[in-house]
Parts: C-alpha cells; sequence; structure tokens
C-alpha cells in the first residue's frame, strides 16, 4: 500500500480531517492524495504558498517572521502548518518550505535544505531535512516525508 492510501485509510478510521500548506513541493502532496479514492472523506484541501506574501496573505504567517528567520525555517514551517489548520478547521496539518535548487542555496541553508511541521489541535513539531538529487528528487522525497510525519503522528510516534 502506497504512503498517502495509508494515511487516506488512517485519517477515515479515525474520522480526522487535514489539510496542507506547501511551497516548495508546489501541490505535489495534495496531488497525491487526491489521487486516492475516499480522500475527499479526509482531506479539506490545500494552500501552494510559493511567494512569501502568499505564505502570509492565505495562511497568515506574519511578514516580520519570515523577514527574521527566512522562509526556509523551522519558524516558517510551524507558522504555515498552524495557519493552513486554523483557515480549514481541519484536524491535522502539514506544511512544507525548502530549497529544491538547483539554485538558491546559500551556505547556510544549502539546496535540500527541508523543513516539515505537523499541527494539530494537541502540539506542533519540526523537523529539518537535507535531501540530495535533482529538483524532482527533493520534492519527490519532501512530499514522502510530509505523508510519514503525518502518518507517524497519527500513531503517537510524532518526534522519532
Amino acid at each position: 500500500m502506497k504512503i498517502e492510501e495509508a494515511l487516506v485509510k488512517a485519517l477515515t478510521a479515525k474520522s480526522l480531517s487535514w489539510c496542507t500548506a506547501e511551497s516548495c513541493t508546489g501541490g505535489l502532496i495534495a496531488s497525491r492524495i487526491t489521487g486516492v479514492p475516499g480522500a475527499s472523506q479526509c482531506f479539506e484541501g490545500g494552500f501552494v504558498t510559493y511567494s512569501n506574501r502568499a505564505k502570509s496573505l492565505l495562511i497568515g504567517v506574519p511578514p516580520e517572521l519570515i523577514e527574521k528567520h527566512g522562509a526556509v525555517s523551522s519558524e516558517t514551517a510551524r507558522a504555515m502548518a498552524e495557519g493552513a489548520r486554523e483557515r480549514l478547521k481541519a484536524d491535522i496539518s502539514v506544511a512544507v518550505t525548502g530549497i529544491a535548487g538547483p539554485a538558491g542555496g546559500t551556505p547556510a541553508k544549502p539546496v535540500g535544505t527541508v523543513f516539515i511541521s505537523v499541527a494539530s489541535l494537541k502540539m506542533t513539531s519540526v523537523r529539518e531535512f537535507h535531501f540530495e538529487g535533482t529538483r524532482r528528487q527533493i520534492r519527490r522525497r519532501s512530499a514522502d516525508e510530509a505523508l510519514n510525519l503525518v502518518l507517524d503522528h497519527l500513531e503517537g510516534r510524532a518526534g522519532e
């Protein structure tokens, strides 16, 4: 069973709703989920907030937070997840922000740096990843990890 199928099954079994806030994955997570029959029972929707302006306007990330920490940061990922969950009144949300390349990296945040946050009513967690590969590979790995983190959260393994 694919991870997106397992996630839809788990969310539906628990009668939980969820949503996404995506930057570097550009809607890849939402696309994978909506490809699963029955996803409408748990998936509320998603935001593709590629620009800083969209992060602020659509999901309420404070511009000063982005200015202070950067769009690719744990703070921004957390604010994206919490903002999306709040906007769509979902039980759980996942947010992804990162540098998929091939340009845009810095010594402090090289290409492949990705932050993924999962938010629920009880807690918000953020993890930092460093992926290697092409833009396509980094985006795919980011989506895979985001889906895995939501499943881990549902199964009580968040933070492992």
